[in-house]
Formats: C-alpha cells, sequence, structure tokens
C-alpha cells in the first residue's frame, strides 16, 4: 500500500462522522440529495463515483434509481460503501481514481467529489474521465479550496480552465453559502461544476 492509500485507510473507520461525509444528519443528508436531483439525470442512468470513500453520494443516487459503480483506492472506504449499499443496484471497486478499472465500461455521469486536489495532474485525469463518458454524458465535480494559512485544493477558475478544452457546456455553481450542505458555515471556496 502506498503512503496515500495507508492515510485513508486509517480514515475509514471515522470518516462518516463528518457531516457532509456520513450525511447521518438528515437536514445535511437532504442538502446534498437535493444538489443530485439537479446535477444528475432525472431518468435513472450509469454513474461511475470516483474517490467514492464510504458511499454516501453513491447512496442518494442509487436511491433515485441509478446504477451506481464506485471506485476507491482505500479497500476499507470501499468495504464500508459495500455495507452501505447492500442489496442496492451498485458496485464497489478498489482502484485508482485517476485511471479507474472499469476497461471499456461508459457512463452517463461521472461524479467526483473532493478528489481533483489529491490527485497529481488533474488535467490529465479529466481528459481520461471525459473519456470514460458516453455521448451527451456529463461530469459533475464537487470541489474547493480549503484551509488559510497552508491552503488545499483547486480552485474554480482553474478547473474551469482545465475543462474548457474538454466539454462543450460548464456551469459552475458555488457551495460555499449552504451551511446545510457541511453541517456548519464555511468561510472556503466549494463549488459544484457540470460539464458536458
Amino acid at each position: 500500500m502506498t503512503e496515500h492509500t495507508d492515510y485513508w485507510e486509517a480514515q475509514a473507520a471515522t470518516f462518516d462522522d463528518e457531516p457532509d461525509h456520513g450525511l447521518r444528519d438528515p437536514a445535511v443528508r437532504g442538502a446534498w440529495a437535493e444538489r443530485l436531483r439537479a446535477w444528475l439525470p432525472e431518468h435513472p442512468c450509469d454513474l461511475l463515483d470516483l474517490g467514492c470513500g464510504t458511499g454516501s453520494l453513491a447512496l442518494l443516487a442509487a436511491e433515485r434509481g441509478h446504477r451506481v459503480t464506485g471506485v476507491d483506492l482505500s479497500p476499507a472506504m470501499v468495504a464500508r460503501a459495500r455495507a452501505k449499499l447492500a442489496g442496492r443496484d451498485a458496485a464497489f471497486l478498489v482502484g485508482d481514481a485517476a485511471a479507474p478499472p472499469v476497461g471499456e465500461q461508459r457512463y452517463d455521469v461521472v461524479l467526483v467529489r473532493h478528489v481533483l486536489w489529491t490527485l497529481p495532474d488533474p488535467g490529465r485525469a479529466l481528459r481520461h474521465w471525459r473519456g470514460l463518458l458516453r455521448p451527451g454524458g456529463r461530469l459533475v465535480l464537487v470541489e474547493g479550496v480549503w484551509g488559510t494559512v497552508s491552503p488545499v485544493g483547486v480552485p474554480a477558475d482553474r478547473l474551469t480552465a482545465l475543462l474548457t478544452p474538454l466539454t462543450e457546456h460548464i456551469r459552475l455553481e458555488r457551495l460555499s453559502d449552504d451551511p446545510l450542505l457541511w453541517g456548519r458555515e464555511v468561510d472556503d471556496e466549494r463549488y459544484a461544476v457540470v460539464a458536458s
């Protein structure tokens, strides 16, 4: 296992304790469900959730009838996601979000939350993810910049610049001002981009 994988393995047991990770609070869960409803197609589709963690967003998508494939680097995260979505139309794989082990399978939606900032070459990952979409498919990317002393993340303008040559339509949605999504007020940059 790599150092990166070790870190996420260690986080798996308590990952869902964060309000926006576990979505255990009904208000936080409802806020994310509403956002997904707006970002995903109305009809059931094939969705690839990259860096799926414990499967909280995958569960919301599956509850709306979408067929979900989740990929995460951490076997412990994948085990929790499998348990969370047991009995649903969902499959979870251990693998790298930048190059998911899905072979020739193509999807209607590639959903990625808080992963791009961890990757060494975000542009390359975006090109690969774009190639995983069927015609008319969309990327749904939730990212941000966290921290004030040593901020980490991907600013919205950088992400939209990386996407511009890859997609025709880019919709940016600011998320920092919705405390229901995070279970508290936040003052950093958080946003979603839907690109097709």
